[in-house]
């Protein structure tokens, strides 16, 4: 019998290290870029400094996959405010998410 688990945690890929760089590209190409590109460099520059306190890379890591996931998305929720749907009841996800840690 063996004491490993019957099950093996998900874990997330480290970004390739030229992600940060190819996604502010990307943002800055996007029709966003006004209000995303600030919103990046301020969610950066925090995970920066909380990498050099904590001497870890999880909080930049995440940010790079935060700002990934918004990119991908972001085609779909342009055509979900196009449709007209009401989206009042929504449920703020990034809450969410914190709430869980």
């Amino acid at each position: 019998m063996s004491a490993q688990p019957d099950h093996a945690p998900v874990t997330t890929p480290a970004p390739a290290p030229g992600a940060p760089a190819e996604l502010l590209a990307q943002l800055r190409a996007d029709k966003r870029a006004g209000s995303w590109v600030p919103a990046f460099e301020r969610e950066w520059a925090a995970a920066i400094e909380e990498s050099r306190s904590t001497f870890s890379l999880a909080g930049l890591y995440e940010v790079v996959q935060d700002w990934q996931g918004r990119l991908a998305h972001a085609p779909a929720v342009d055509a979900f405010v196009a449709s007209g749907y009401d989206d009042s009841d929504a449920v703020d996800l990034a809450e969410l998410r914190r709430r869980r840690r």
